[in-house]
């Protein structure tokens, strides 16, 4: 298994790649959240031995379950509990003396609830672990690791495919969506921690490790509040230094502020002051997840430089007018190409309504993807060209398989585009990203979006990031930008890249 360096009191390797797992909470009825927990570990695929813990004892699909935590016959490396607020520290104490690096807690009922027993029980807590045990929440949904097959509820169906993202949330929602949405968009994560009230493991401690884990290249957070903001404050300077860390600050409005608190009880700080810290450290904020995970798709599958100058291929009336406006929104550049170039690219276009100077206007939505590429790697001999930004035309294929009588997923030709946008990356080593536009959504269009979604799975599989839509892949270069934008920052061994 992998190593990591780490504190003294903290062995990642068995939090992170646990060979046995104990589950206190299963119900031999097969309901709630310790159960959902056992159910998702097998159906993901985690190859370790569970153990399963409730007083009433019984089975639980053909397993054992102990009367108690002192009857498992073994130590084991990771407790997932799941039992009522005021039976977590008994049973947290029980895990440590069994010898357990960790639990993860995903019982609410402490300090978010603002009363005088949670947050007392909450500090119960903080006092087991310090006798060492580390402790994942309360009040969280837990860890994802594809590569050991460990999930938090109720990911059972996230992918076991192992990637560069990292996430630590202290909303357990706001994880599994983004594992879900990134699953989506063909991203693949290193380890997704959801800390909930952060009673001992938390923000700053998981940025520290991310920062040095070699399976991790880019790191997301979402905070409500952090613990010490001068240690977090230090730690993200140092990191981000080496990797891009992504942040996404809930409870900047007083609303926000407000809902934090009954989330978990966090503050949630001031606007002005988290712009200045992000900025300082050179860490990226972000309005929103959906922002956050196109920023993470962009650093994943883009060489870590700077991309100022684009090279934009669609069709449409309106491709200059709207690509030309979202590229100077972001700080990009569409210069356009001599005289020479142009006409060798028209050449290849079909006539009349086809323009080939840049944006470079196809004008027809057939275009063959043989032809695509010709001009893609035309494009590319233009020395100031950094990025090429493709943007498709799928929907149109609709039209086509109904005059066919066939599916629209068999006439679409994206695989083959799929095929030559790796081709013109290979050969010109300039990344070409790719828009998937799609005006047909709706119950009448479902072939189109399910078309669409396979037509993203091929892209991804080649390394190609895919975005919906022009405006959000240009923003999500610009993070790009932002970070390696003529500031040298350190490698991941101490290198210094730009």
């Amino acid at each position: 298994m992998t190593k990591y360096a780490s504190e003294p009191d903290t062995d990642f390797e068995r939090i992170f790649n646990p060979e046995k797992i104990a589950v206190i909470g299963a119900s031999s009825k097969g309901t709630g959240f310790g159960s959902g927990m056992f159910f998702a570990l097998q159906d993901i695929g985690y190859q370790g031995e569970i153990f399963l813990v409730n007083p009433k004892g019984g089975t639980l699909a053909g397993h054992k379950i102990y009367e108690s935590i002192a009857q498992i016959p073994e130590t084991f490396d990771l407790a997932v509990i799941a039992v009522t607020a005021a039976a977590v520290p008994r049973a947290l104490e029980a895990c440590r003396k069994k010898g357990a690096a960790a639990a993860e807690i995903l019982s609410s009922g402490f300090k978010e609830l603002g009363t005088a027993e949670g947050l007392a029980l909450e500090e119960q807590i903080r006092e087991i672990a310090a006798q060492g045990i580390r402790v994942i929440g309360p009040n969280c949904f837990g860890i994802y690791c594809p590569q050991s097959g460990l999930t938090m509820l109720p990911g059972a169906d996230l992918s076991r495919t192992t990637g560069p993202v990292a996430v630590c949330s202290q909303s357990g929602g706001m994880a599994v969506d983004f594992a879900n949405t990134g699953k989506s968009m063909g991203l693949g994560f290193s380890k997704v921690v959801s800390f909930g009230n952060g009673a001992d493991l938390r923000e700053t401690e998981l940025l520290a490790f991310f920062g040095q884990d070699p399976q991790t290249r880019v790191i997301n957070m979402y905070i409500e509040g952090v613990a010490d903001g001068e240690a977090f404050f230090d730690t993200l300077k140092n990191v981000a230094r080496r990797k891009p860390v992504i942040v996404l600050k809930g409870g900047l409005s007083s609303a926000g502020s407000r809902a934090v608190l009954s989330h978990t009880a966090s503050m949630g700080g001031s606007r002005a002051i988290w712009r200045a810290i992000l900025k300082q450290a050179n860490a990226l904020q972000v309005s929103d997840m959906g922002e956050m995970v196109r920023a993470s798709l962009a650093f994943a599958r883009l060489p870590a430089r700077s991309y100022k100058n684009l090279c934009v291929l669609g069709g449409g009336g309106a491709l200059g007018v709207s690509a030309a406006d979202a590229a100077e929104k972001y700080h990009m550049q569409i210069p356009p190409f001599d005289s020479g170039l142009r006409e060798r690219i028209e050449k290849l276009l079909p006539r009349p309504g086809s323009s080939g100077g840049n944006p470079v206007d196809v004008a027809n939505p057939y275009v063959a993807p043989e032809v695509l590429e010709q001009v893609l790697c035309l494009a590319a001999k233009d020395a100031r060209i950094d990025l090429q930004v493709l943007i498709t035309l799928f929907h149109h294929y609709k039209n086509t398989a109904a005059m066919a009588g066939k599916p629209v997923r068999e006439v679409t030709p994206f695989a083959e585009l799929a095929r030559r946008v790796e081709n013109t990356v290979q050969k010109t080593g300039k990344p070409v990203v790719v828009i998937l536009n799609n005006p047909k959504r709706g119950t009448d269009h479902l072939d189109v979006v399910e078309m669409m979604e396979q037509a993203r799975r091929e892209f991804a599989d080649r390394g190609i990031p895919a975005f919906d839509d022009l405006a959000e892949a240009l923003e999500a270069i610009a993070h790009v930008n932002a970070y390696y934008g003529g500031k040298t920052h350190e490698s991941a061994n101490g290198c210094p890249n730009r």
